[in-house]
């Protein structure tokens, strides 16, 4: 049976830059939401269009048949699910619990295997296009899994993304994540790097990305934080200090499978430089601080 709004009872645990406009999408479909984040503010915009706020994480388990979370570090992840008050100790047997934070493939796997022992479905589902995919609902969304619960809920990753894609078993998800950071990590020292050098060869970096957006070099980040860059608008749509814990995962994961990375070793060590400077609640494209 497929998860169809008016049968199945979503929560969604953790409200920020990316969950906000994804809890919206499935409410907007349909779906009854219920909510839990750790400051009753941030869902109050949520609340007042009929999501049901839930107090404890445990009480927003036991009612729902799904439930999503979304929070920000391995550690919060562990929390949410593994704690006394967690998810996995209140969630109905048959129930479907799916990750979509960027987490450590490890913790993945163990909370598919603890989820499988008390009868609970588990997936891995972390997701990238930043603040403005999850506005849009055109995330790409990453999956680890058993195929049969993945397809039960396409329905449900339709509200938010459009390149939804099963990868393997558990923790695949999070593995491909992995790959995303580190193809993105390395690209923002290249744009930074572009956009500093056209300004600084005296032409308009605006004109510039007209003609290298379009061509060999066009990437997500070139066409769409170039600009931001340019405008000098810092703001977070994924803050620095969440793509450090990202990367610092994919570097010790690339450590365990036998892999240099140097790409990646260089951007960390250049966003390390941005916390030093108290800037890790910007957005990634502030690295463009460094080459000004």
């Amino acid at each position: 049976m497929s998860m169809e709004p008016g049968k199945t009872i979503v929560g969604f645990v953790g409200l920020g830059v990316m969950g906000q406009s994804m809890a919206g999408h499935i409410l907007n479909a349909g779906y009854t939401l219920h909510v839990y984040t750790r400051t009753k503010n941030k869902a109050e915009n949520i609340i007042s269009k009929g999501a049901v706020w839930e107090k404890t994480i445990s009480e927003l388990s036991t009612k729902c048949n799904v439930i999503i979370t979304i929070v920000g570090f391995p550690a919060d992840v562990e929390e949410v699910y593994l704690d006394e008050n967690g998810i996995l100790n209140h969630a109905k047997k048959g129930a479907i619990v799916i990750d979509m934070t960027t987490s450590s493939p490890e913790l993945a796997v163990k909370i598919y295997e603890k989820a499988k022992g008390k009868g609970i479905e588990s997936l891995d589902a972390p997701v990238s296009g930043g603040d403005l995919g999850a506005q849009n609902a055109s995330l790409s969304i990453m999956v680890g899994g058993n195929e049969k619960i993945f397809n039960r809920v396409i329905p449900l990753f339709k509200t938010m993304g459009k390149n939804i894609v099963l990868q393997g078993k558990p923790s695949a998800g999070q593995h491909t994540k992995m790959a995303n950071q580190i193809a993105i990590a390395a690209g923002m020292v290249a744009v930074c790097e572009a956009i500093a050098y056209a300004k600084k060869s005296g032409l308009d970096p605006k004109i510039v990305l007209k003609s290298i957006g379009q061509g060999a070099a066009g990437s997500w980040s070139l066409n769409n934080l170039g600009p931001r860059m340019i405008e000098e608008n810092f703001a977070p749509g994924f803050y620095i200090k969440h793509f450090i814990k990202d990367m610092k995962i994919a570097a010790t994961s690339s450590n365990r499978l036998g892999l240099e990375t140097p790409g990646l070793d260089l951007a960390l060590s250049l966003y390390k430089k941005m916390v030093e400077k108290g800037l890790e609640n910007d957005g990634t494209q502030a690295l463009f601080k460094l080459f000004k």
